[in-house]
């Protein structure tokens, strides 16, 4: 099997698997338990969160890490329950966000929040200062991703946020770093992270809430993580999640650089194809094939190589992200993501490219 769909899910890395299974049986006990598994359990939270909060930039102990179920419940809570009590009406986003931060903001617009999208086809090439013209005073929030998952592309959300709050001190800014988080410089009031795009284990994720801002609970239990969000914590996929952050280091990046530069080198030799990633991080790259991509990627996953059209949140839907990079028509009905782990190799690139022209001579018209 070839595994190009790591932006969907990473394969969990063998330090993740290795502190997932020495939790799993040897401190199983609840962390909320007064005994001394359960200590013992609440300490491995506790280093865990240490460890995730000192590699968010910039940031070290000034805020605090909820962990949830990944960056979609994230985004939710970041979205949903920190707006409503701040002055202002106004949120300023991107066309370019995850289902779970763009259907969010639907329910704010559906409130009476005034949304406004912004997409990078429209910046001129500065989609950075583009943003920040549509941010006022009347703005209680800016939401834009890190990384697009779709195509890669990278906004500099670290210039964003310090831009916009030494013009806008009192407006929060939220990015969804799941596809950024240990590849860029992310930075913000609210950031939301994700194990599995990075190698730990799905079901786990995080949400960093600034010093001094205020996320009420969407839901209710008991006093675990302040009560922001109730409920035992999963000790063993928090383990993992920090382990897989430990084993994440610049080599990595660097072979995806490696990788991308091969498969743009490869696909640039073929008939017709057209790349869509620009300005991006290294481990995704989208492109159209002149091909629709349903027969495309069944034929490819008939050779057991997998990849994806687009988000898996989607669910195969005609992607709603790519134009607003300006890609219309036949070239989003036959895009691909091809998007790499650690595992894969040059040789996969070419049997994967090998591949791709074979089904490329059999079904284009």
């Amino acid at each position: 099997m070839l595994y190009f769909d790591n932006a969907a899910s990473a394969k969990p890395c063998e330090e993740a698997i290795a502190a997932l299974s020495k939790v799993l049986t040897s401190n199983y006990a609840n962390p909320s338990a007064l005994h001394k598994g359960g200590i013992e359990a609440e300490k491995i939270i506790t280093d865990s969160r240490e460890n995730l909060l000192s590699r968010l930039s910039g940031f070290g102990k000034k805020g605090s890490l909820i962990f949830t179920s990944g960056a979609t419940e994230s985004n939710s809570l970041a979205l949903l329950n920190s707006v409503k009590s701040r002055k202002g009406n106004r949120i300023v986003t991107t066309a370019t966000e995850h289902p779970s931060v763009s259907r969010a903001v639907d329910k704010l617009a559906q409130e009476g929040f005034e949304v406004v999208r912004l997409s990078p086809k429209d910046g001129g090439g500065r989609f950075e200062e583009y943003i920040i013209e549509n941010v006022d005073d009347n703005t209680v929030m800016v939401s834009v991703t890190s990384v697009c998952g779709e195509t890669g592309f990278l906004t500099d959300v670290d210039f964003l946020y310090r831009e916009i709050k030494r013009r806008f001190p009192d407006c929060l800014f939220h990015t969804d770093g799941a596809q950024g988080f240990l590849k860029t410089n992310i930075n913000g009031d609210l950031i939301s992270l994700s194990a599995h795009k990075i190698g730990g284990v799905a079901g786990v994720g995080g949400l960093f809430i600034n010093e001094g801002v205020r996320v009420t609970p969407q839901m209710f239990g008991g006093e675990q993580q302040k009560g922001v969000r109730p409920g035992t914590e999963p000790t063993a996929l928090i383990a993992a999640f920090s382990a897989a952050t430990d084993s994440y280091c610049g080599e990595i990046n660097l072979h995806f650089k490696e990788l991308n530069e091969r498969l743009r080198r490869g696909l640039e030799n073929l008939p017709n194809i057209k790349i869509n990633s620009r300005d991006g991080v290294y481990n995704i790259l989208n492109f159209s094939c002149g091909v629709k991509s349903e027969i495309m990627l069944h034929f490819l996953a008939e050779k057991n190589i997998y990849v994806s059209s687009g988000s898996a949140c989607a669910r195969g839907k005609k992607s709603q992200i790519l134009p607003a990079f300006g890609i219309g028509g036949q070239d989003i009905d036959s895009a691909l993501r091809v998007s790499f782990g650690r595992q894969n190799t040059f040789d996969e690139v070419a049997v994967f490219l090998e591949t791709l022209e074979e089904g490329i001579k059999r079904f284009r018209r």
